[in-house]
């Protein structure tokens, strides 16, 4: 589908009342296995207009959210004026992902991993080996953005901090110690606030 020649990505949703039925939480549920089989089944998910469901508070969208780790130190950075959700534009994240597209149904069997590794490819270089691991879900519904998303936590520990910028809308990047970042936590987008306490 097309509008005036431009075509629209139709990203992976699930309805906000399945996600109550499996318990609403406000903030992060370390649950991972007892969403993630529902939230992930094929008979619930569908792809629908990004456009549309940014704005329509009855779908969540999933968002892999990945967070590197090279020893007590994590990745951060900030969001430029290029990146896509406006937004977000100028606040700062230790978190790399984004939204389940239509497309990734072509790349693979597993769609989830697929979009995630995507996701990671667009934004950064990865030039560590690494172990990952899905540790939470995040939820705000205190805020515009959040209410039409659902975050998956990943953490990759890395073996060296070699992670750089592929996208020019990731600016002012680094390792730090959670505990430090955490001090400019106003700073931060709210999904990153809610990582601190994981971290």
């Amino acid at each position: 589908m097309t509008t005036d020649s431009i075509p629209v990505e139709h990203v992976l949703v699930v309805p906000t009342l399945l996600f109550h039925e499996l318990g609403h939480f406000q903030g992060f549920t370390t649950d991972t296995e007892r969403y993630l089989k529902t939230l992930l089944d094929p008979s619930y998910v569908s792809y629908r207009p990004r456009n549309e469901v940014e704005q329509d508070p009855s779908f969540k969208q999933l968002i892999p959210y990945c967070i590197f780790r090279h020893g007590e130190k994590v990745f951060s950075y900030s969001r430029g004026k290029e990146q896509g959700e406006s937004r977000l534009h100028s606040k700062r994240s230790i978190g790399v992902g984004g939204h389940i597209s239509s497309d990734d149904q072509f790349s693979g069997s597993n769609v989830y991993q697929v979009a995630m590794r995507r996701e990671i490819e667009e934004e950064v270089v990865l030039e560590s080996g690494f172990t990952e691991k899905c540790v939470a879900l995040i939820n705000d519904d205190e805020t515009e953005v959040g209410r039409v998303h659902l975050g998956i936590v990943h953490i990759f520990d890395l073996e060296a901090p070699k992670v750089l910028p592929r996208e020019k809308s990731i600016i002012e990047s680094g390792f730090e110690e959670p505990a430090q970042l955490a001090r400019d936590r106003d700073r931060y987008e709210t999904w990153s606030q809610i990582c601190f306490e994981l971290l």
